[in-house]
């Protein structure tokens, strides 16, 4: 490949430092795709001959025949995808091979493979986020009436709907989404036909390659195209903050399933036994997303720390960037995989959530706005009243709803019988009927903006 340029070939070490083909042949699809828009391009210039590019094109479907077939061939001799891919050309067809990499060079070649796996990266991970919404939306809809408690700090605070807590992570999700479809839109920009880093002298039509490969356009600076690898860094930032709301889930799952909590039975398909203990059912799947979360997040730090001080254009240290992506692609995909899994075939158990709602003095809040609706209290007076309820219930190891009228009226005379209309917990949630609040009516509200939501993406 390196023509006359030296004297001798590579070192072992060199050889083995300099070669990317173990994990760029991932890219072969993205590869074949290009150089067959590519070779078009240059037909309909009149660059190569329609002849020479008849046999090109036939000679790339071969090609990715044969890697569909048998997997792409290892050769570190040759370094990459590209260099393997267009040897194999020329075995096929000769020395019009060589035509292919006319007007253009691998810099622009891997700056455009990359893009389009790592478009087709965020269509596949946009995919599985729409289905763990589906799970989501279905549980929540299933459960907008069903009692648990709401944590701060994970105390008890008040009771909430499990619809409403699984709806705040369709939220989250939604918002993964929308950066994910933010980074597509921005990197859809084809940098083929900016070369090395400079252009071409070519009469090239960069506009057709960019429409034959779905993109926008064509990026307009050829330095800028060649050297920038922000789509990747805007997909693994995506990745790293969805990586964080998928662990956030799973924290939930673990915590719910362990036996001091039993809020769920999760599905044995996703659960492990333990090799010595044989009462164990441990959430293993929910853990390995929670550990995903920290390798997702670090491969978005290598990337970063690779790009923060090279100068334009090309350096040797981009053919790093591949990997990081790669690794973080497949990890974020098995977690919305696991995830959605879980969320879809767990049992939740509403008696004993609804149970523990009921502990922790987590109707305090309602005593106080019963004070400020019906008595005209201030809210900062209301808060002081219901502390010392509060106190009192917990002295005696009762429930608000249980204290005697008259040992109310004791704390502050204003406390009438209506109280206690307040204080269950199906009133504390069907109270909180605001917009996006826990109460029953509102969470199907949201289910159903939701269910047209996706139906209407669909």
């Amino acid at each position: 490949m390196w023509g006359g340029r030296f004297a001798e070939g590579p070192s072992a070490i060199m050889r083995e430092i300099n070669a990317s083909i173990p994990f760029d042949k991932a890219l072969w699809r993205q590869d074949i795709a290009a150089s067959r828009a590519h070779v078009a391009m240059l037909a309909a210039c009149d660059i190569v001959s329609a002849g020479d590019a008849e046999a090109i094109l036939g000679g790339l479907e071969t090609i990715a025949a044969e890697y569909e077939k048998d997997g792409v061939p290892e050769d570190w001799d040759l370094e990459d995808i590209h260099m393997t891919t267009e040897s194999r050309l020329a075995e096929l067809i000769g020395a019009a091979a060589g035509r292919l990499h006319t007007a253009r060079s691998r810099n622009d070649q891997v700056a455009t493979d990359f893009r389009l796996w790592v478009r087709d990266a965020i269509d596949q991970t946009d995919a599985g986020l729409e289905a763990l919404q589906h799970a989501l939306v279905t549980q929540a809809d299933a459960h907008a009436g069903s009692i648990m408690p709401g944590f701060t700090h994970l105390q008890t605070a008040q009771p909430v709907t499990l619809g409403h807590h699984l709806m705040a992570y369709y939220e989250m999700v939604a918002r993964d989404r929308s950066r994910f479809h933010d980074a597509r839109e921005r990197m859809n920009l084809s940098p083929l036909g900016s070369a090395a880093l400079a252009g071409t002298g070519f009469p090239i039509d960069r506009k057709m390659t960019a429409q034959a490969l779905g993109f926008d356009g064509p990026t307009k600076n050829s330095l800028d195209a060649v050297s920038d690898r922000d789509f990747a860094l805007d997909y693994l930032q995506a990745a790293a903050q969805c990586s964080l709301h998928l662990s956030r889930l799973a924290e939930e799952f673990v915590i719910w399933a362990s036996q001091p909590f039993g809020f769920v039975r999760m599905a044995d398909s996703l659960s492990t036994g333990s090799s010595i203990m044989p009462q164990k059912k441990n959430p293993d799947a929910a853990e390995l997303v929670r550990g995903h979360s920290g390798r997702i997040v670090g491969c978005l730090t290598s990337l970063m720390v690779t790009m923060k001080g090279l100068p334009l254009a090309y350096s040797k240290d981009m053919q790093d960037d591949k990997p990081p992506v790669f690794e973080a692609a497949n990890l974020l995909g098995l977690s919305i995989a696991a995830m959605t899994g879980m969320v879809a075939d767990s049992t939740f158990k509403t008696e004993r959530m609804r149970e523990a709602a009921e502990l922790g003095y987590a109707t305090a809040t309602d005593l106080a706005d019963w004070l400020v609706r019906q008595a005209n209290i201030p809210f900062r007076e209301a808060h002081h009243i219901t502390g010392a309820a509060v106190k009192l219930a917990e002295s005696r190891g009762v429930a608000l709803d249980e204290l005697p009228l008259a040992d109310l009226q004791e704390i502050d005379s204003r406390i009438d019988e209506r109280v206690f209309e307040a204080l269950s917990v199906e009133a504390s949630v069907a109270a909180r009927c605001s917009f996006g609040g826990t109460a029953p009516e509102e969470v199907r509200k949201r289910v159903a903006e939701a269910k047209a939501s996706l139906d209407s993406a669909a």
